[in-house]
C-alpha cells in the first residue's frame, strides 16, 4: 500500500491561544481537520493532558477521503491561575498514529464584586 492510500489528518490549526480568561470559565475550541488521505480514516481515541481539558465531541464514523470534520475540546479553567499549556492526543489509523493539538491561555484570578 502506498503512503498516499493511507488516511492522513490535515489540521486548519494545531495550536489555539486561548488569550486571557477569568479562573472558573470553561471554553469550548474546535479543531478542524480534512483527511487529505486516500482511504477513510478512524479516530480510536481523543485524550487530554489532564482533567481540565477534554474532548466531548469527534467523529465516530469514519471520515472519507476529501471529507472533513472537527474535534471540540473543552477546558475548565477552574481552580488554575496563571499560564496554561494544555495537549489533546487524538490517535487514529493514520501514519504518524497520533497528532497532538495543544491550547494555551493565561488564568487570572475570580473577579472580586465591589
Amino acid at each position: 500500500m502506498n503512503k498516499e492510500d493511507l488516511p492522513k489528518m490535515e489540521f486548519t490549526y494545531t495550536h489555539l491561544d486561548l488569550g486571557t480568561i477569568v479562573q472558573g470559565t470553561k471554553l469550548d475550541s474546535m479543531y478542524e481537520f480534512k483527511n487529505s488521505g486516500g482511504a477513510p480514516l478512524v479516530i480510536s481515541e481523543v485524550r487530554g493532558s489532564c482533567g481540565c481539558t477534554v474532548s466531548k465531541d469527534w467523529p465516530k464514523e469514519p471520515v472519507r477521503p476529501g471529507a472533513t470534520a472537527s474535534i471540540r475540546v473543552s477546558f475548565d479553567s477552574e481552580g488554575r491561575t496563571g499560564r496554561q499549556d494544555k495537549t489533546v492526543t487524538v490517535v487514529a489509523n493514520t501514519v504518524p498514529p497520533s497528532t497532538v493539538l495543544t491550547l494555551t491561555t493565561e488564568v487570572v484570578g475570580p473577579r472580586t464584586k465591589p
